[in-house]
């Protein structure tokens, strides 16, 4: 039964690779769905938002986080349960100003968010009940601090949060009990990062896998940081992709503790993808990757060869596939994305204007 099940699920995988690889419907094809492109579905949940926060539990469960394109307005939280058919506002209330900027969800009921900013703008709050109901479990006191990322090591229970350096150190807060508390970790095993700092583009800058944790930077240096022991020690490594003010890594994502794939690119010019790209093989020393035709804000792995990335700036963004762990990619859609997230059999986007996509069975 467990090679039965191994089969489907790369069945899966490998018909969903295929999917995106294959050509998009050009625009102007007669009677074309104005809501598909290529294989995507897409649709708008609320134009209000600008998504950056999303984690796909199932093919039909997903969750994503954003902030409000109006001044002042709510940062929203949705939920879906029939694959992107409909959308819930499972918002936490008094969101007025916030900036939820990632989510990690561990079913249709249970999710941590993590709302960004200086001081009490970061925050993190958990619902046990679909969004029901939240609790605040940490509001930032340190004015200096700018919390950024956060994700779960198997299991759920231990987590980490990435803040921007805080006296010239990264500084990481940890959980043990599914993100009901959080505690700032000392800072002795973080080399010193003054002036760099992450980029909450996509809620991947800080990525798990296994007992590893990563997370990527930008500003001075763009470099990769990595930790072994559940981020109390990090070592840092550059990633082979240009760091400036607004330039750096963006996204990671990782297949085991040795296969690793870096996005970034430079908002200053958020249509020159040139060396947006790096990839590990042995999750210490990065090369760079092949070139991207717009920003890579979030990568995804498909199989052990095959990736997706996405990314949105500057009015434009696409999708793009890689069919050799990232050596050379393929843009395959001009939709605009910020954040991505791929189980088995399908893949969810969603990036600005409360734009959301799907693609796979």
């Amino acid at each position: 039964m467990r090679r039965l099940l191994g089969t489907i699920a790369s069945l899966l995988t490998l018909g969903l690779a295929a999917t995106l690889l294959t050509p998009p419907a050009h625009a102007g094809d007669p009677g074309r769905d104005p809501g598909r492109d290529g294989r995507w579905r897409h649709a708008v949940i609320d134009p209000d938002q600008s998504f950056r926060g999303l984690d796909a539990v199932d093919r039909r469960t997903a969750w994503v986080s954003g902030g409000s394109l109006t001044a002042g307005g709510p940062g929203r939280v949705y939920r879906t349960t029939d694959g992107g058919g409909s959308w819930q506002d499972v918002s936490p209330p008094g969101s007025e100003g916030l900036m939820f900027r990632d989510v990690e969800a561990h079913d249709e009921d249970t999710a941590v968010v993590l709302a960004i900013g200086e001081g009490e703008a970061s925050r993190i709050y958990r619902t046990d009940d679909g969004g029901r109901t939240w609790t605040e479990a940490f509001r930032n006191a340190e004015p200096a601090a700018f919390y950024n990322c956060l994700d779960f090591y198997p299991g759920g229970r231990r987590g980490l949060a990435v803040s921007d350096p805080v006296d010239g150190r990264f500084r990481i807060l940890a959980t043990e009990d599914g993100g009901r508390s959080w505690e700032v970790l000392p800072a002795d095993g973080m080399p010193d990062s003054t002036g760099e700092y992450n980029f909450s583009a996509s809620g991947e800058c800080l990525t798990i896998s296994g007992r590893h944790a990563w997370f990527g930077t930008g500003g001075s240096a763009a470099r990769v940081f990595h930790s072994r022991d559940g981020g109390l020690s990090w070592t840092a490594t550059d990633a082979g992709i240009p760091a400036g003010e607004a330039a750096g890594v963006f996204g990671l994502a990782f297949r085991g503790p040795r296969h690793g794939i870096a996005v970034g690119g430079d908002f200053a010019t958020p249509a020159d993808g040139t060396d947006a790209s790096a990839y590990t093989r042995d999750g210490r020393s990065w090369r760079g990757g092949g070139d991207l035709d717009h920003l890579g804000e979030d990568v995804a792995w498909l199989s052990r060869r095959h990736l997706v990335a996405v990314g949105e700036g500057g009015g434009a963004g696409g999708v793009s596939v890689s069919g050799d762990g990232g050596r050379t990619w393929r843009r395959v859609s001009d939709l605009a994305f910020h954040t991505l997230d791929c189980v088995r059999g399908a893949c969810w986007a969603a990036g600005g204007k409360g734009r959301f996509g799907r693609v796979g069975r």
